[in-house]
């Protein structure tokens, strides 16, 4: 797992780049899952299903316990919050973009009324 703010987000923007991680990350959601549980749905290997897992890990997305040779993955979406963080601030940007957008259409839609 990583210390610094931005190698945080890094990491976590990084393992949400993939689409099978992402569907993990779903799967998780929904309670814990063995490698081999998580694996299945995309018929990958357990090594391939492990890579994509460290990944997550690493990002901090992703516990893992270990019991004897069983892998249990559970979610820890707390590591989420930090981009979540990021991407409102471009959130309260596009905002202003669309307000500013719909403030000119309405105008040029009232200046086209009082002209017909």
């Amino acid at each position: 797992m990583v210390n610094n703010d931005s190698e945080q987000l890094d990491a976590v923007f990084r393992a949400l780049a993939d689409p099978t991680r992402r569907a993990i990350l779903r799967s998780l959601a929904d309670g814990p899952g063995t490698v081999s549980e998580l694996a299945a749905p995309f018929e990958m290997s357990l090594v391939a299903a492990s890579k994509h897992i460290r990944v997550l890990e690493r990002a901090g997305l992703v516990r893992r316990e270990v019991r004897g040779r069983t892998h249990t993955c559970h979610l820890d979406a707390r590591p989420m919050h930090g981009g979540m963080e990021w991407l409102r601030h471009y959130e309260q940007f596009w905002n202003r973009q669309l307000d500013g957008l719909e403030a000119l259409l309405e105008a040029e839609n009232t200046g086209n009324t009082g002209e017909q």
